[in-house]
């Protein structure tokens, strides 16, 4: 929907109208696929973004995480003319986006690293129970997330939605089987403003062969863990994966198991979290077991 020269001609408009240095902007067209409007304004001081027509919630979504602050630089109409407008996004909850255009969102608390294990509490409070953010910050850093890899997510809700706010031009295929998880995860999914992910029930070719090849699979170790891994494996020789257990059996077994399918590249991690209570006594929270491994190797 937008050019080239429809960038340049709102790039120009906003020079000519603002005092913006538009050398340091972000251009975000969130027309396109698996443009993510949030996580893109909450690490980017100063972002264009390209909108289109029809999205009444998109200044909700905003406030509603915390970006209530910003502010929005726009104008009336589908074209780069006319008056400029000025106003925070906790004043316009209650308008959309009427008109296919260009905005500046300015965010002056951007922080300019990824962000690893948000709090639990920001999570829409459904069915699942979410892992810590300390214990979800080490299975994300172990997924080695950046902008153009996809991934598959088995059981992991909370993790497919902090993969997805990092991952721009990839893709999430997030896997729950419990209809009820599935739909805690449509609400994490609306509430973020999250595209590119797609929640499907199980693992299959009847689920997965018309979606993008995972490079990298994250998922909780379950009774079909091996069913799942020698399907992804046709898919993607060489997937990594990174396996999240609270089974001391089952972490213990898994060398042996991921050897059968010829995966050799293995690392085997405890994480252990304490907590500070109110009375001063430290708490232990549940001490998982990390895999890793990568195939083809």
């Amino acid at each position: 929907m937008f050019g080239n020269s429809h960038v340049i001609s709102w790039l120009q408009y906003f020079a000519d109208n603002t005092d913006i240095d538009l050398e340091h902007v972000k251009i975000l067209d969130i027309t396109r696929k698996n443009k993510n409007l949030i996580p893109t304004v909450e690490a980017h001081r100063c972002v264009l973004v390209f909108t289109e027509a029809g999205d009444m919630d998109i200044f909700y979504k905003m406030w509603n995480v915390g970006l209530g602050d910003c502010e929005v630089i726009y104008n009336e109409g589908s074209e780069p003319v006319g008056e400029i407008k000025r106003d925070k996004v906790s004043n316009m909850i209650n308008r959309g986006i009427n008109a296919s255009a260009g905005m500046i969102v300015l965010n002056p608390n951007a922080r300019s690293t990824i962000k690893f294990g948000m709090d639990n509490k920001k999570f829409y409070s459904g069915s699942v129970k979410y892992v810590g953010s300390e214990i979800r910050s080490v299975i994300l850093s172990k997924m080695q997330i950046d902008e153009s890899k996809n991934f598959c997510i088995i059981s992991g809700a909370s993790i497919a939605v902090e993969t997805a706010m990092i991952t721009g031009d990839g893709s999430v295929t997030a896997v729950e089987y419990k209809e009820r998880d599935r739909e805690t995860l449509e609400e994490n999914i609306n509430q973020f403003g999250l595209a590119g992910v797609t929640i499907i029930d199980h693992v299959g070719p009847d689920t997965m062969d018309d979606l993008p090849i995972p490079d990298t699979t994250m998922l909780v170790a379950s009774a079909s863990m091996e069913q799942e891994i020698e399907y992804l494996l046709k898919r993607n020789p060489k997937m990594e994966f990174v396996i999240y257990t609270l089974d001391f059996m089952v972490a213990a077994s898994l060398r042996d198991k991921l050897e059968k399918y010829g995966i050799r590249d293995i690392t085997i991690i405890q994480v252990a979290v304490s907590k500070l209570t109110s009375k001063n006594v430290f708490e232990n929270q549940p001490a998982p077991w990390i895999i890793t491994a990568k195939a083809g190797e």
